[in-house]
């Protein structure tokens, strides 16, 4: 029997006319994440698979296939030609030495090449290891231990599995475009990018700093999330800004308690400027409402306002804390977001920062600094940063 992993896609299925170009660049995803391991990748229909690969790798070629967004479900299966008797010999093999209830599932995409039906496939299977196996095991239809399943493909092969392994699902990352998130040291923007992957949105991301008031380890940590969450985007770059100087100035010259108002404008403003600049469509932040002071639908209202044609997503905005924490532990990114080194927005923090900022006496108080040219400086900082998720 050949050992083969069978790869399942889930919203691909409801696509028209250009499924097509959905499922190329499923697999051209694929094929990039597994392109260190000498692995054939070939397409069936309704399936891919994976195949020709080393047993030694089997663990860590699951481990990144359940990190494709695309990806409903997979299972290391075994492949046999499609006939009873083939199939009645994989079956008896893999159930050798199991013990406990069992049922036998049938799927038979392939209705041509046998002449029974699922069920009675099923039936016949399920008698046949029944008869030889009676000591060990017993049927039970409803809540089996055991479920072994028997998908018939129209290639004429049929794929034998017990287990079923659930992978991200959503899109395959470039079939919806590009975004550009606002990347802190956090919990919620690596969630956001996730989240935002899992859509088919292509990733870059934008990490503002404050060196010298913050520091190098700082910045470590923003790419080492980056790296994690590489694995659901695939290869980011990261451009690192320096917000020192427009934060001095706020500083010296404007009302305190808008420091956070108007350090989060420049934010923005930068990253419409760098999204026109590097043909990104979109801005994702990791802004959920009422959070925290920067986030309450007036903060919000006043700061998006500084956009003028790129859209914000804000993927998080109805979540509590507790489902981006579940999130993170699950991507991996949590215990590195809640180490201790501090981000720009903790540089000279107001004790008592506007929550509800008016408009009019924003732009008031922006006004007491050169905005524009600050803003111009801190686009010549830039930095650029390509991390590889491999």
């Amino acid at each position: 029997m050949k050992k083969e992993i069978l790869i399942r896609f889930g919203e691909i299925f409801l696509k028209g006319k250009n499924r097509g170009f959905f499922e190329k660049t499923l697999i051209s995803n694929i094929r990039e994440n597994l392109k260190s391991y000498n692995v054939q990748i070939a397409k069936i229909p309704g399936r891919y698979v994976v195949k020709n690969y080393s047993e030694d790798d089997e663990f860590e070629i699951i481990e990144r296939l359940k990190k494709i967004p695309g990806i409903f479900s997979f299972s290391v299966a075994y492949c046999v030609p499609t006939s009873m008797e083939e199939i009645e010999k994989a079956s008896l093999d893999l159930m050798d030495g199991l013990s406990g209830t069992f049922k036998v599932q049938t799927n038979r995409a392939d209705k041509q090449t046998l002449s029974l039906n699922s069920m009675q496939i099923s039936a016949e299977i399920g008698g046949k290891i029944l008869q030889k196996y009676s000591q060990n095991l017993k049927v039970d239809i409803k809540t089996p231990q055991i479920v072994l399943n028997i998908d018939i493909r129209e290639n004429k092969e049929t794929y034998l599995y017990e287990k079923v392994i659930f992978g991200v699902g959503g899109m395959p990352v470039g079939t919806s475009s590009t975004g550009l998130l606002l990347l802190s040291g956090g919990i919620d923007s690596p969630v956001a990018g996730y989240m935002m992957a899992k859509r088919g949105v292509k990733v870059s991301a934008v990490h503002f700093h404050s060196y010298p008031y913050t520091s190098n380890f700082a910045r470590e940590k923003v790419e080492k999330l980056a790296k994690i969450i590489s694995a659901y985007t695939g290869n980011m770059t990261i451009y690192m800004v320096s917000m020192t100087e427009l934060q001095e100035q706020i500083n010296a010259k404007c009302n305190s308690s808008y420091m956070i108002t108007l350090l989060r404008r420049g934010m923005f403003t930068v990253a419409e400027r760098l999204c026109k600049k590097f043909g990104k469509k979109m801005i994702i932040t990791g802004e959920s409402l009422g959070q925290v002071a920067s986030q309450t639908i007036e903060s919000m209202t006043v700061v998006s306002n500084v956009v003028k044609s790129t859209p914000i997503i804000r993927p998080l905005v109805a979540f509590d804390k507790c489902e981006t924490i579940d999130i993170a532990k699950k991507i991996g990114t949590f215990n590195t977001s809640i180490e201790p080194f501090e981000d720009c927005c903790t540089v000279f923090l107001p004790e008592n920062p506007i929550v509800k900022p008016d408009l009019q006496k924003t732009l008031k108080e922006q006004s007491k600094i050169d905005f524009d040219a600050i803003i111009d400086r801190a686009m010549e900082s830039i930095e650029v940063v390509e991390i590889n998720h491999d």
